[in-house]
């Protein structure tokens, strides 16, 4: 990913697309054979991917700019997606991340004073692909039932589609499957260290805090919270050694959200496990995960996963329900927990793990986002704990 950068149109028109014609045939078609097809959208070509959904009605900019999607293609269960555009403050990295993009109907002609230019033109631009017109509530049924799997996306066939051309296509899908590397936050954080200075108007007097933020698929909220807050944050590479941390004296350790399997950077979560004590650390989402990893717990994977706006989730610390933003297809096994280690939250819809801390070892982490971009603002305060217990850490 590189050093971050305002997100922008402008420089890219040597990769720009052409945008498909409205009523270009596209197929979606799973690896257990199920098959769709509808018009599409972006660009023309062929995709494959993990089959998820997510159940935000607004923040489509937002899903598609975020990281932890790479490799992921993302149905939109709500049926109108791109009324009002794409804008340059919504967001979350530089360019699409998702593998494809699902929706029942795309709008073409957005209107908002925000907006720069239209979901399928942006797509093109890019070279993502989707498709439009199709049962989108079937296919999320399907999902709910069969669990998440791997599926092609493609304008690449002959319409309409019949069963030897849809059986070779689900192959195709099965065999990207076995294919498919699924250590996905290495690939998705940064190339190399960089630095986010902390703004005048953060909450901290005097000299700003120090954090060393890893970047695992690090959303771009999550950065513009911590430096809000009055945090300078040296943001580093999945692969960044414990010793290198040490030298760069932080205040503080977070551990960022990312795509993929956590089990897959084992090398990661020993890099942590040599940091876990030695600072206040907070980890979100896959750095959630990582940090459960190094306390010794386990991971599973998740039949279908949880994604959207509106899961809401008990803090048993406190009583409290927040509604929150989440996209995690991984969970923490609670009874693989090591004795100290207290989980703290959980999901109220199957009471999967949602957060966990350990006091004695000043780190605490949650499965979903506080920066909820999109989402509620509910799970914002878990920012201050974090930073009260750098505060404190730090004598201030």
């Amino acid at each position: 990913m590189g050093e971050r950068r305002p997100w922008a149109e402008e420089g890219q028109s040597a990769e720009e697309v052409a945008e498909v014609a409205a009523g270009t045939p596209a197929a979606l078609v799973l690896a257990d054979g199920l098959a769709f097809e509808g018009g599409a959208i972006g660009a023309a070509g062929t995709a494959f991917g993990e089959l998820v959904f997510n159940t935000a009605m607004t923040g489509y900019q937002e899903v598609l700019t975020d990281p932890s999607y790479r490799c992921q293609l993302v149905t939109m269960t709500y049926p109108h997606i791109g009324n009002y555009g794409i804008q340059p403050r919504d967001g979350e990295s530089g360019r699409p991340q998702v593998a494809g993009l699902i929706v029942k109907k795309l709008c073409r002609r957005p209107s908002h004073h925000g907006q720069v230019v239209s979901v399928g033109a942006w797509l093109a631009r890019h070279g993502g692909v989707g498709i439009e017109g199709i049962d989108t509530r079937e296919l999320v049924r399907h999902i709910r039932g069969a669990g998440a799997q791997a599926a092609i996306l493609t304008t690449d066939f002959e319409a309409p589609l019949g069963d030897a051309a849809r059986e070779a296509l689900a192959a195709r899908a099965r065999a990207w499957f076995e294919g498919a590397g699924w250590d996905l936050g290495r690939r998705a954080g940064a190339g190399r260290p960089y630095v986010i200075e902390a703004r005048e108007h953060g909450r901290t007097r005097g000299e700003p805090l120090r954090l060393v933020a890893y970047d695992f698929g690090l959303k771009e909220g999550m950065l513009r919270q911590l430096s809000a807050l009055g945090c300078r944050i040296d943001v580093v590479p999945p692969s960044f050694p414990a010793s290198a941390v040490e030298k760069l004296a932080p205040d503080g350790v977070f551990l960022s959200n990312g795509p993929g399997d956590p089990a897959s950077l084992p090398e990661v979560a020993a890099e942590i496990r040599a940091l876990v004590g030695r600072y206040p650390m907070f980890g979100v989402c896959l750095g959630h995960q990582l940090m459960a990893l190094a306390l010794g717990g386990r991971v599973e994977k998740m039949r279908f996963g949880h994604r959207g706006a509106n899961h809401p989730v008990l803090d048993r610390t406190t009583g409290k329900i927040e509604i929150t933003s989440q996209n995690h297809g991984f969970t923490v096994v609670a009874d693989s927990l090591p004795e100290g280690v207290e989980v703290t939250h959980v999901n109220l819809n199957d009471q999967s793990v949602e957060g966990l801390r350990a006091p004695g070892l000043r780190l605490f982490s949650v499965q979903y986002h506080p920066e909820a971009c999109p989402g509620p603002h509910d799970a914002h305060h878990l920012f201050h704990r974090f930073l009260d217990a750098v505060d404190e850490a730090r004598g201030r």
